[in-house]
């Protein structure tokens, strides 16, 4: 078993369901709620927990309710947290409005605790970093800290992965300490320019992103399945009738980052990934959307 440590945030999402977004200074009566457990950082090494991995969260949390939210949703999934807690801060959280008719939504994020995630942070979870045999991170957190843990891990020899998300305007150095970037079309264009609909402009998207530095890009393509650089389209697999898409990137994200842990190749580490979502979108919400190791698998050899 292959150790994983991902660098990420956890934000505890507040999912209001109602026929239109209020106006200003009016009150409205919603239809639904949900709350539970977010954070792309959180919802990989869940993903990766429930998978079997050894895996370990770098992160911030306040000291209230939704911080034990997060440590909860962690214990289930076996996952450690190297964890520091700031007093003054609260635990992120997320305000999502959906539209009820059409399923469109708008979001706004209270990083709170989860903005104070520093370099320090990295520096003092060096020795963890060396010891793993991956290291993942995404944008949630400061660019400059996720390049730090980039760098660490790449110092020490470690498989390097960078998910793109939210996109972001990155500096070239961050490329080059990535082996491998995982933008899905969205995040792929606005990094390169280029858009992303299909297989021959995958390639020419993932031609750009190793321009800049990164040796190995994949783009995930959500049904169409994920591009991978050098050997061509990983086709998706198909697990069932998809109820929401929303955790499907971390979903892919963290699989690949325990199939790499473990020594496999990127093509199957890409097809354990693709697996993995594809179980995930057959199920509302985002870490309790994400499957254990004995269905993918399943899904696999079918």
């Amino acid at each position: 078993m292959g150790k994983v440590v991902i660098l990420g945030v956890f934000v505890a999402d507040t999912a209001y369901r109602a026929a239109r977004m209020p106006k200003m200074g009016e009150t409205i009566l919603g239809n639904t709620f949900a709350l539970g457990p977010g954070g792309k950082g959180s919802n990989q090494a869940v993903a990766a927990g429930k998978l079997g991995g050894d895996v370990t969260i770098i992160s911030r949390l306040g000291e209230d309710d939704f911080g034990q939210m997060a440590l909860q949703t962690w214990k289930a999934a076996d996952v450690k947290g190297a964890i520091k807690y700031s007093p003054d801060a609260y635990t992120g959280a997320a305000f999502i409005f959906i539209d009820d008719k059409t399923g469109d939504n708008a979001i706004i994020i209270s990083p709170g605790a989860a903005a104070d995630i520093s370099v320090e942070d990295i520096r003092e979870n060096a020795d963890l970093i060396a010891a793993a045999d991956v290291f993942l991170t995404q944008l949630e957190q400061p660019i400059d800290v996720a390049h730090e843990g980039l760098i660490t891990a790449k110092r020490n020899g470690k498989i390097t992965i960078l998910n793109p998300a939210p996109a972001a305007e990155l500096p070239k150095e961050v490329f080059e300490v990535c082996d491998y970037i995982t933008p899905n079309e969205t995040e792929a264009e606005a990094i390169t320019g280029l858009p992303v609909r299909n297989e021959i402009e995958a390639e020419t998207a993932a031609q750009s992103l190793a321009a800049l530095g990164v040796k190995t890009p994949i783009i995930t393509m959500g049904e169409q399945g994920a591009f991978l650089f050098g050997y061509g389209m990983v086709r998706a697999y198909n697990a069932g009738s998809v109820v929401e898409t929303t955790g499907a990137g971390d979903a892919f994200n963290g699989a690949f980052a325990v199939a790499l842990s473990e020594g496999k190749s990127a093509v199957d580490a890409v097809r354990f990934g693709c697996a993995t979502a594809a179980i995930s979108v057959t199920r509302p919400g985002t870490a309790p959307s994400m499957p254990t190791r004995d269905e993918v698998e399943q899904l696999l050899r079918a």
